[in-house]
């Protein structure tokens, strides 16, 4: 029996950034970013989840199959992103973010996540596999909704 399709997609990316050296830049940058995805993706009816590793982005993105592809297009064309490869497009039964856009680097709140997935030495060889990008998406997102007091998602 086949698999009933789905009009529910995600897309695993990941990119080289193209982001200044200066510190105060960059992170005016990055909140850029986070203020015109937050925008579109709540317009586009998307959620996603965004981790920046050093010079590196990673990035589930999930929703309709159109607007994963509309929101993928303009990520793919944006200055400040270059090298941007597709790990993973897939059919999903269920979205697995909460947020339309959400972000996360490095702290020392979340080393211990960042140090499990070890991404960094994957996205430096340009081979990251999707299920270490999603699994520590995820595990960032279940992180912060337990910080908030939040232990159950129902999705």
């Amino acid at each position: 029996m086949r698999a009933k399709r789905t009009s529910l997609v995600h897309i695993i990316y990941f990119s080289r950034l193209n982001l200044s050296p200066d510190p105060a830049k960059r992170s005016e940058q990055i909140g850029d970013i986070g203020r015109v995805a937050q925008k579109k993706n709540e317009f586009s009816v998307i959620t996603s989840f965004l981790v920046i590793e050093g010079n590196f982005a990673c990035q589930v993105i999930e929703g309709e199959r159109s607007s994963v592809h509309e929101t993928f297009d303009r990520v793919n064309a944006d200055q400040r992103h270059r090298e941007v490869q597709i790990s993973e497009w897939r059919e999903i039964t269920k979205r697995e973010f909460v947020h339309s856009f959400k972000s996360a680097q490095r702290t020392a709140t979340n080393e211990t996540l960042f140090a499990k997935a070890n991404l960094l030495p994957m996205l430096q060889r340009g081979t990251p596999k999707a299920s270490a990008i999603h699994g520590l998406c995820v595990a960032l997102q279940n992180d912060a909704m337990s910080r908030q007091g939040i232990d159950h998602l129902f999705i």
